[in-house]
């Protein structure tokens, strides 16, 4: 078992090639992986030695023509992790917004659904299963459109029936703009798993920024002199924007049971992430989405059992939430947020402790808990689940932007690098040391699945975001490390 004790006897078992990046969590279920890559495959391998089981082209498979939103890509992609689902394995599309199932055991398809028409709009999340039914939002590209076509994409979160495909509900994270640019736009839902709470029959969620905002709320923002709070939702926040929230949904009826806007203002789009440029909102515009769904835990609060919701932003703020009102419980600035985080893709908890990434995208300077070095780098972060005390920090060794999801197994937290070499880590839990390290040769954008003593990442990104950025480099492989 992996375990701090244990975790430096990891070494590569094998490597599977697909040709090109891989930046899914793959999903792993009774001995075979199943994972897209962004060369419009799906592929199902075996766990124990990587051998090909079944591989699916998006194209062929569904007749999709792809968007031409995602830069370096010409051809139909999916980048969620698969979501198990008895005989089934559902997955989104990056773009048009389609949720497919496919066969687990031959990947042939079952059915197709779309969620949203909008032409820009894709599914970046991974869904969760519950009981016969499918959870999953919906997300877009349009953020890079023009200013002058900027902007009428509103966010949603759907259920959906795994047998027929059907979609049983769906909410819009904002009020309807009819189509029109002008009106609210945004508040997309795109990162990491719905997280559902049987007990008070919920299923949470966070929200993604404002694309645009009427013009009643662009003049107050102005009236307020372009001032936004990170920890307050801002006179200019109405009860219907839904953006850079956490959303708890009734299961049922898809109703918002509560929500907690945890933004303020907060109008972002590419073309104006300068706010010299003219004909943009007022600013600021700190882009602070959630990249995440919210993980669930139990807390004692003088002497008093709470269950609460815990979530890291962008922003670089963590946020713990009572689950039956959404009302704060705490809240802890990690380091700092930036465009690209801040806390992005999803944080990992073991019910004592919660753990994130820190991607830092602004190379602010901050300081690193106990060792109080001074750094502008990226990296890691634990905190006391209870109280929300920073554990401790760690920057990147690598120096490189981290912005995958951090994974929690028996004492070991396991992240990656976007450093070109492609660095793993594995870090004790308690102290922040590291354990292990491995270099895979690509940019690492994903995280890592873990299972009977092994773990499994794929690497590259040079597409999409990643093409923008120069230290990103392309990759080809899925990879299995397992103790010797």
């Amino acid at each position: 078992m992996i375990s701090p004790e244990t975790v430096s006897n990891l070494r590569l078992k094998w490597e599977f090639i697909a040709g090109k990046d891989i930046t899914a969590t793959p999903a792993i279920f009774d001995g075979t992986l199943y994972f897209p890559s962004w060369n419009g495959n799906i592929y199902a391998i075996k766990a124990c030695d990587g051998s090909l089981v079944w591989e699916k082209n998006l194209d062929e498979l569904t007749g999709l023509n792809a968007t031409g939103f995602i830069v370096n890509v010409n051809w139909t992609v999916a980048r969620a992790t698969p979501t198990i689902a008895d005989d089934l394995l559902i997955i989104g599309i990056s773009g048009p917004a389609i949720v497919i199932a496919v066969e687990r055991l031959t990947g042939e398809l079952v059915w197709s659904t779309q969620l949203d028409n909008h032409p820009a709009g894709i599914i970046t999340m991974s869904g969760t299963y519950y009981k016969g039914h499918f959870y999953v939002g919906t997300s877009s590209a349009e953020s890079g459109v023009s200013i002058e076509q900027c902007c009428t994409f509103r966010g949603s979160f759907a259920k959906l029936d795994v047998r027929s495909g059907k979609v049983l509900w769906q909410t819009f994270t904002l009020p309807d703009n009819f189509g029109q640019t002008g009106g609210y736009a945004g508040a997309a839902v795109w990162g990491s798993s719905p997280s559902i709470d049987t007990t008070r029959n919920h299923v949470y969620v966070g929200t993604g920024n404002l694309y645009s905002a009427p013009l009643r709320v662009r003049q107050c923002q102005e009236a307020e002199n372009n001032q936004t709070v990170p920890t307050s939702p801002g006179k200019c926040v109405e009860p219907e924007n839904h953006s850079d929230s956490i959303l708890a949904f009734d299961l049922e009826t898809g109703a918002i049971k509560w929500y907690r806007q945890l933004g303020g203002y907060d109008v972002w789009f590419l073309a104006c992430n300068n706010l010299s440029t003219p004909n943009c909102p007022p600013g600021p515009n700190p882009d602070a989405d959630f990249g995440e769904a919210p993980m669930m835990l139990s807390i004692d609060v003088n002497g008093t059992k709470r269950d609460i919701v815990v979530a890291v932003q962008k922003s670089g703020f963590a946020w713990a939430l009572n689950r039956d009102s959404g009302d704060l419980i705490w809240s802890t600035e990690v380091g700092p947020g930036g465009p690209g985080g801040g806390g992005t893709w999803g944080a990992a908890t073991d019910k004592k402790r919660v753990y994130t990434n820190l991607a830092n995208s602004l190379f602010m300077n901050f300081t690193l808990i106990p060792s109080q070095i001074n750094t502008n780098a990226s990296g890691w972060v634990a905190m006391d689940a209870k109280s929300s005390e920073i554990l401790w920090s760690i920057a990147d060794p690598s120096n490189s932007r981290v912005s995958g999801p951090v994974t929690i197994a028996n004492g070991v937290l396991f992240a990656s690098s976007t450093d070109k070499q492609g660095p793993v880590y594995a870090i004790d839990a308690k102290n922040g040391r590291i354990l292990w390290s491995y270099e895979t040769g690509a940019t690492v954008y994903g995280g890592m699945s873990v299972s009977n003593g092994c773990i499994y990442v794929g690497n590259g990104y040079k597409v999409n975001i990643g093409a923008f950025t120069s230290t990103y480099t392309a990759g080809t492989s899925l990879f299995a490390f397992c103790l010797t």
